[in-house]
């Protein structure tokens, strides 16, 4: 099964989105902070991770960098997803394959996912 993991400090995005993904066949793991990615990532072993930006503790884009440079995680893909749509200005500090504007059509999310885990998933 294709595994996502989810980090939002917003649980009404991660229970929305958590549905989405579970409907399209995904097994999803969420988390509120930044500090556990990394456990969670050696635990559940995701095959994409979805990272909000912005994060109490522990923002997005540190923990989007330390998963890019850690040679276990590096090639796992992260798509950033932020209320803040200056993406030019998060790619000058961020190593994320991909970013979404919130709010964020569920379709094109799916879309994305299905481009960086290359497996089909059901429709």
């Amino acid at each position: 099964m294709n595994r996502i993991l989810i980090v939002d400090d917003n649980t009404d995005i991660l229970w929305v989105v958590e549905i989405i993904l579970k409907r399209y066949g995904f097994e999803v793991m969420t988390t509120l902070k930044g500090e556990e990615v990394l456990s969670k990532t050696k635990s559940f072993a995701p095959q994409l991770i979805l990272l909000d930006v912005f994060l109490s503790g522990v923002d997005g884009i540190d923990v989007c960098n330390t998963l890019k440079s850690n040679p276990i995680t590096k090639d796992i893909p992260v798509i950033m997803i932020s209320a803040h749509t200056n993406f030019k200005e998060i790619k000058k500090f961020c190593k994320a394959d991909d970013f979404m504007a919130k709010p964020f059509d569920a379709n094109e999310l799916v879309r994305k996912i299905k481009h960086y885990i290359g497996t089909p998933v059901k429709d």
